[in-house]
């Protein structure tokens, strides 16, 4: 399964941005695919994560202001996030997590840069 993650970009606080993870190869085999950060310093943490059945889990810093969701027919995960703050500052990836010929994997695109600033 490879991913492409893309969306990021530099957007005021209070404002929104969409990112989208496009998933390819061998994507009946994917569980869960999620979202995490980075920022400077910092080491990567969860924000969010779906599963095939549509269950989501959050960040407690992230609840209430971002959401997750998933679309089958465009093999695409959504990280919409709104209220954005400056400390939500962070290079963000996604990954998908599954089972292939019988060997677990958790797979991971690169990053896209998300800048909250005035």
């Amino acid at each position: 399964v490879q991913l492409q993650a893309s969306g990021g970009g530099l957007v005021q606080p209070g404002g929104s941005l969409r990112l989208s993870c496009a998933a390819s190869g061998s994507i009946f085999s994917i569980r869960t695919m999620g979202w995490s950060r980075q920022a400077p310093g910092k080491q990567r943490g969860l924000v969010a994560t779906i599963t095939t059945g549509g269950s989501t889990n959050y960040a407690d810093s992230v609840k209430g202001r971002f959401t997750i969701s998933r679309d089958n027919a465009k093999n695409t995960v959504y990280l919409q996030m709104n209220s954005l703050k400056p400390e939500d500052t962070a290079v963000y990836y996604c990954n998908a997590v599954g089972v292939q010929h019988f060997k677990a994997y958790d797979n991971w695109g690169q990053g896209t840069q998300v800048t909250v600033s005035s």
